[in-house]
Formats: structure tokens, C-alpha cells, sequence
């Protein structure tokens, strides 16, 4: 192996994704160089029809894309997967050999990959180029939080209590994050802070309806602090991980309880699943939520995408517990003893550090 491979890390338009991404870059220790690409809004009809080719990118707003080629690419999402075979169909050419790792469930076959990094939401088959996590990859940088952490304390009323994040998603596959979730979400979470004696700080995301953040905001007490997307001054997402003595996620986003539950802290989950039967509420017929549905009915399995088991997983090891479920919501009592002791049951940076020890292999049997 060359002891200073040269490694491309292909950055898209998802935030999750580029997370994930840096994450494994630094810690796989080599150095590596950040591969900013944009998509073609008709990037989709070019990469199913020509599968291997940079067609569906804006070559001028893109990263240049030529050789000396890299040892390694790392790549996430749809959109770049074209791109990371095409580098290596280039890199081959000219007689260099590169390795592609893609983190998540790539859409081409699972053998184009020479190692594929993924989470149980993903449904994909054992195989020995797929690698198993728990969550999603996430680096913790504590230093940094806690700088932020300072930053945000200075902008927040001043309470005795435990302050409680709320990080609310949005729509994602067959979840939609209707106002009457928004309300409910707020209702919940203050039902938690007042049992707690504490506070809530509360930040939603692009993906966040209006009308649900709107609600959302709409049940918050006074001296709870709340962050709308695109609202004045430095997003505070940083702060809120590192001040929140507990965390209450929205269910559908796999990236922020990943982040959520590296913290160490108590992690509570706001159920976005669809209680009653789905189909006697129209918004669930729009093409987002109706196209999910079809292809978790239709799909093969390893096309399909189900967060519960990630859920599940969370759950099972003590690291996240439900919000507001009937019946399986934990007593008040057992809220209270968690948020006094919590159990540190952070996989996070153990999971990180095996993955880039799968990836260093890759690269040394190259």
C-alpha cells in the first residue's frame, strides 16, 4: 500500500451525507482532498440511463475532476455515484487502481463497490464488501462543542434546570411532518421539561414544513429558546448538541440521533410514524410519502429503506427510549433518574474507528 494514499471525498448537496463522510476521511489518518460536486436538476435521467458518467453534474460549478487520479473514493448519496464509478473508469485507463467506498445504500449493483458502509435502515444482504453499523458515521469533536455550548449559553435565559434540545426534522419517505405533529412534538416536549423542571432549546431544519415549525414554536413557555431555520444570526446546532443535558429527536432522521446519542445523554424519540390507518389522510398521497410506500411494497428489499430498525437497535442497547407513545413511554420517575445519571452508552467513536480499520485493510490489499 502506498503509505500516503491519496483519498477524494465526493460532497453533495445532503448535509447527513457529508458528515459521514468527513467523519471516515479523518479518521482513516491519510490526509485527504474534499470533492465539492453539483447536480444537474435532470441528474436523474442521465445517471439511470447512462449509469457511468458525469453527464448529470454541472462540470463548471463541480470540482475539477482529472489525474494525477486518487488511491481511494469515498462517496455518499445517489447523485455522486456515477461520478465515483466514473473517476474510477478514468483512474483504470490510465492504469491506476482505484478503490470506491460508498457510504449507505448505493442504487448500483452491490458488486461495484469494493466495500459498501451502511446502517440497518438500508436492508442490504451479508455480504463481505458491506460493512454494518448501528448508526450512521458521526466524529465527535468535544472541544468544539463545548466552545459552541459557550457561545449559545450567552444567548439563552438564564434557568436553574436541565435543558432539554428538541431537533426537529421534517418530511423524509413515508413520514410527513404535519402542523398537528408540530403541536404535538411541543406539547410533548414541554410535558418533558415541566416534569424535569427545566428548559426547552429547540431548533428545526431545511427539511421542517412552515406549518410545522410554526406550530411546533407555537406550544413553547416562556424563556424556551427556539431557532427557525433561516432566522438571523449563526445556526446554533453545534451549541444545542454540546449544552443539552437531554436530547428529544424527531424519529425520521437518523443523522441527528446519531449525533444525539454520541453525546452520552438521555436521547428521547418523537414517534413521526403514522398512528392510524394511512391512507384516510390525504397528505400521505403526496409523491414523496406515496412513492415510499409503493417501493417498500414493490422494491426489492435492498432498494428499500425502513428507519425502525435503527430504532430498534437504539432501543435494544438502552441508548434512546420513546417520547409520547402510549405504553411505552418510560414513567416520569425514570426519566428523572436518567437525566441525573446517564449511562454513557456512546458507540459512536468505537464504531468509527473500526470502520476506517476496514477501510485502511481495503486500501493494504489493494
Amino acid at each position: 500500500m502506498n503509505a500516503n494514499p491519496v483519498i477524494w471525498c465526493l460532497l453533495g448537496k445532503k448535509a447527513g451525507d457529508n458528515t459521514q463522510l468527513r467523519a471516515l476521511a479523518s479518521a482513516l489518518g491519510y490526509g485527504f482532498v474534499e470533492k465539492h460536486i453539483h447536480a444537474q436538476p435532470w441528474e436523474l435521467l442521465a445517471h439511470l440511463l447512462l449509469r457511468v458518467t458525469l453527464t448529470g453534474i454541472d462540470r463548471q460549478q463541480s470540482d475539477p475532476l482529472q489525474g494525477p487520479w486518487p488511491d481511494l473514493v469515498l462517496s455518499a448519496g445517489r447523485r455522486n455515484e456515477p461520478v465515483a464509478r466514473w473517476i474510477q473508469r478514468a483512474a483504470r485507463k490510465s492504469g491506476k487502481a482505484t478503490s470506491l467506498v460508498h457510504v449507505g445504500r448505493p442504487w448500483a449493483p452491490l458488486t461495484c463497490y469494493d466495500l459498501i458502509i451502511s446502517t440497518p435502515q438500508y436492508l442490504l444482504p451479508q455480504r463481505d464488501n458491506i460493512w454494518m453499523n448501528r448508526l450512521p458515521l458521526h466524529r465527535p469533536d468535544d472541544e468544539g462543542l463545548a466552545a459552541q455550548a459557550q457561545l449559545l449559553r450567552a444567548r439563552l435565559a438564564q434557568g436553574s434546570g436541565p435543558r432539554i434540545a428538541v431537533l426537529a426534522g421534517g418530511d423524509s419517505g413515508k413520514y410527513v411532518f404535519t402542523a398537528a405533529r408540530g403541536a404535538e412534538l411541543g406539547t410533548a416536549a414541554c410535558r418533558l421539561a415541566d416534569e424535569l423542571g427545566g428548559s426547552l432549546m429547540v431548533t428545526d431544519s431545511p427539511r421542517t414544513p412552515r406549518p410545522a415549525g410554526d406550530a411546533l414554536q407555537a406550544q413553547l413557555r416562556d424563556g424556551d429558546f427556539c431557532y427557525r431555520w433561516g432566522d438571523p444570526g449563526d445556526n446554533p446546532y453545534q451549541g444545542l448538541l454540546g449544552l443539552a443535558d437531554a436530547f428529544i429527536v424527531t424519529s425520521e432522521s437518523a443523522s441527528m440521533l446519531a449525533e444525539a446519542v454520541a453525546r452520552g445523554k438521555p436521547v428521547y424519540m418523537f414517534d413521526m410514524e403514522e398512528q392510524e390507518f394511512w391512507w384516510q389522510q390525504g397528505y400521505n398521497f403526496g409523491h414523496k410519502p406515496l412513492s415510499h410506500r409503493l417501493a417498500m411494497a414493490l422494491a426489492p428489499r435492498r432498494m428499500r429503506r425502513d428507519i425502525s430498525g435503527i430504532h430498534r437497535a437504539l432501543i435494544a442497547s438502552g441508548q434512546a427510549s420513546w417520547l409520547g407513545r402510549t405504553g411505552l413511554e418510560t414513567t416520569a420517575e425514570e426519566r428523572s433518574a436518567a437525566l441525573a445519571e446517564p449511562e454513557n452508552l456512546n458507540s459512536a467513536a468505537q464504531e468509527l474507528s473500526a470502520t476506517a480499520g476496514a477501510v485502511r485493510q481495503l486500501l493494504a490489499s489493494g
